[in-house]
């Protein structure tokens, strides 16, 4: 059974998902690269459905350090296990579609300028890391 989402869960859904993206884009930063990764992010999230995209495409933005990209990780990756076990108990059939959306956003920022580079192919491992942490779907856990 789906239960509908709080404001400060899908407030956290949007912490991880848009600090994934956030975090692929300063892998190889550049500045005429982050006007095309933002839409590609965009179009990502917006090609969700269901509380997924509501808690995507909703509410404010998520208040993500600007520091460092150490600090930005130190956000981001905890936000996207919590997500993951958030979905898992109120709303299991959309873990998977959660952990599409994110790496399919994180893909789309990183070839929506110049190509995948080395780097962000490695802060995607770490997203994909992160978002099977926990959760059913997860390395050694049921579906």
């Amino acid at each position: 059974m789906e239960q509908r989402l709080t404001d400060e869960e899908r407030l956290t859904l949007r912490t991880g998902a848009f600090g994934a993206v956030f975090l692929v884009s300063n892998a190889d930063p550049g500045m005429l690269g982050m006007v095309r990764e933002s839409f590609a992010a965009s179009a990502a999230f917006g090609a969700t459905s269901g509380p997924v995209k509501e808690a995507l495409t909703t509410g404010p933005l998520p208040e993500l350090p600007t520091d460092s990209a150490l600090e930005i990780e130190s956000v981001a990756l905890p936000a996207l296990e919590r997500a993951v076990r958030i979905l898992a108990a109120r709303a299991p059939g959309e873990v998977a579609a959660y952990r599409s959306a994110v790496l399919d956003a994180a893909d789309r920022v990183a070839r929506a300028h110049r190509g995948v580079a080395p780097a962000e192919a490695a802060m995607i491992e770490r997203i994909r890391a992160a978002l099977d942490q926990s959760g059913p779907g997860a390395p050694g856990r049921p579906e």
